[in-house]
């Protein structure tokens, strides 16, 4: 299972957010380039680059900063927010992101975006689905997570037949930089419905044992965010867990 250090940026600086709420802000890191360095020396294979004001404006606005930190740092870089059109993308693959995230489109324009998914591939594309529990269903979050869908999650991924997609990113946005650990028991449905997905799991990580217990129900790769920069655990030790 891939480890993702998530750096997610907001006026340049490293940030976290509670449960998804651009009101409930925590600065960590005023140097982004340094943490990511520390990140790839400390072992990490791939990093998780959030532009969270592109999120919240729907339109690239740290794009410059993500091209400068993919441009210099021997690390792979999954990247998204703000990301609108495929000009976002073909300018983010050519400065060096590896895979492009794909949010709130995957869920308003699923046409425009399995025609991406095609003509890039789908080696290129992560599709971020962030879901909200609502009653007994998980409902996506839109807009940085400010609007909720008409849909549920399966609906969501029904538009993605096997075979037209393979990296997704599900974040529990209630567990989302709360430390309360993943939610296995929707990851473990997500895997047992659609086990052709490459499954990446995304809030409330706190511990190694959330990672051990990601890897053991399947998961594919696992976020990391906030349990570093609080230092509950460190890079090396996750890339040493064997996680």
């Amino acid at each position: 299972m891939i480890v993702y250090p998530a750096i997610d940026l907001k006026g340049g600086v490293c940030v976290r957010l509670m449960h998804g709420r651009f009101d409930q802000v925590t600065r960590y890191d005023e140097n982004p380039a340094a943490r990511l360095a520390g990140f790839a020396l400390s072992g990490a294979s791939w990093a998780h680059i959030v532009d969270l004001d592109g999120a919240e404006a729907g339109r690239a606005m740290q794009h410059g900063l993500i091209r400068e930190l993919a441009g210099s740092i021997d690390i792979r870089i999954q990247s998204g927010g703000g990301v609108r059109s495929d000009d976002d993308i073909r300018a983010l693959l050519a400065a060096g992101v590896d895979r492009v995230v794909i949010g709130s489109l995957a869920i308003t324009r699923p046409e425009a975006v399995a025609g991406w998914l095609e003509h890039f591939g789908p080696e290129r594309i992560t599709l971020a689905l962030d879901v909200r529990a609502d009653g007994d269903r998980y409902v996506p979050a839109l807009k940085g997570w400010t609007e909720t869908a008409g849909i549920d999650l399966w609906a969501a991924l029904d538009r993605y037949p096997p075979g037209t997609v393979r990296h997704v990113l599900v974040t529990d946005v209630g567990r989302d930089g709360a430390l309360t650990g993943p939610n296995l028991d929707l990851l473990a449905e997500i895997i047992q419905r659609r086990p052709d997905l490459a499954l990446q799991a995304s809030g409330g990580v706190a511990t190694l044992d959330d990672l051990t217990a990601a890897k053991a129900i399947g998961c594919h790769g696992i976020i990391v965010g906030r349990a570093l920069y609080e230092a509950r655990f460190t890079v090396a030790e996750a890339v040493a867990s064997g996680a």
